[in-house]
């Protein structure tokens, strides 16, 4: 007599075979350059519809030469006011790339992520709030950023910021703090090092936006949502826009926004979002504010469709400027 529970436990596990093998197949990307000319050599544009699942999908990504020093990565920021990307886009005299970054507060308009212009701080990362006997307490969160130094090498890192400090602080590893350092997801001598030494060091990043959790690390995907107290339960598994930052070993800045919440594209989760930058060679990757925040302008011409309907005011951004 056959077993169905036998059987049904094959089936399934068959199932999840082939949903997974569809779901992380590498993605066909087409080159859309002459949509958004002028661009110079070092920079170009690519766009797919394919199916990352079951869902309707649809993503571009924009990559730039970050040793081309005709090129100028930088940010700009406001404070405690938001501007559209197309407005960033006119107050930085028509810059050829723009996309949102940080996330923010709807009630403050400020940052909740480390910016740094110019070499200059101009923003912090924010503390979070306790909970249950603890929500009168705030309490530091090292969350994740991407950086670019004066020799134009990039770096993805968990940030410590103060008001009263000038400068960043930066770990290369996992980390959390609740009063006394611990260490998530390190190496054991990482471990057995930070109970002897504050760990963190100085950033020194030319330009840098925050956001988080970091997506990837050494080429692996390797998620520190939870270290960095970003989504509550399983949501990186849902479905949202997404807007995230990597780069390549070969010094290449990559640039992707995934449109979500329509007919035509239903978004992607984070771990998605990681396997893309995986399959596109990358080294570290960053997620920044997504779902309506999400827009990346080229030559001020939007990429993907804003789930919005119209662009969401942000309070900071990330732009190329052709020198």
């Amino acid at each position: 007599m056959v077993n169905k529970n036998w059987i049904s436990k094959i089936i399934l596990s068959i199932l999840i075979l082939l949903t997974t093998t569809f779901s992380y197949s590498q993605l066909k990307w087409q080159n859309v350059d002459s949509l958004y000319q002028p661009l110079p050599s070092s920079v170009h544009v690519y766009f797919t519809n394919d199916r990352i699942d079951t869902g309707a999908f649809r993503a571009y990504y924009v990559i730039a030469d970050l040793k081309d020093k005709n090129l100028n990565f930088t940010t700009d920021t406001t404070y405690k006011r938001r501007l559209t990307p197309s407005q960033f886009y006119q107050k930085n005299d028509n810059p050829l790339v723009v996309v949102n970054g940080t996330f923010f507060s709807f009630e403050t308009n400020l940052n909740l992520n480390v910016v740094i212009k110019d070499g200059r701080l101009v923003s912090y990362t924010a503390p979070i709030k306790g909970r249950g006997k603890d929500s009168l307490i705030k309490y530091p969160v090292y969350k994740g950023a991407i950086g670019i130094t004066k020799k134009r090498n990039a770096d993805v890192a968990w940030i410590k910021t103060d008001t009263t400090k000038s400068f960043a602080k930066a770990v290369q590893f996992p980390y959390t703090s609740t009063g006394n350092f611990f260490t998530v997801n390190a190496t054991t001598r990482q471990k057995e090092a930070a109970t002897k030494f504050n760990p963190f060091k100085k950033w020194k990043m030319q330009t840098a936006i925050g956001g988080g959790p970091v997506l990837l690390q050494n080429g692996e995907i390797m998620i520190t949502n939870n270290e960095e107290k970003m989504f509550a339960g399983k949501a990186i598994n849902d479905k949202h826009p997404r807007t995230a930052m990597s780069y390549t070993k070969d010094n290449k800045l990559i640039i992707l926004v995934v449109e979500g919440r329509n007919t035509n594209a239903s978004g992607a989760t984070l771990i998605q979002e990681a396997q893309i930058f995986k399959d596109l060679g990358c080294i570290e990757a960053l997620n920044l504010d997504g779902g309506g925040s999400s827009c990346l302008l080229i030559n001020g011409k939007e990429t993907i469709k804003v789930s919005d309907k119209k662009q969401r005011p942000v309070p900071a951004v990330f732009i190329i400027k052709k020198l």
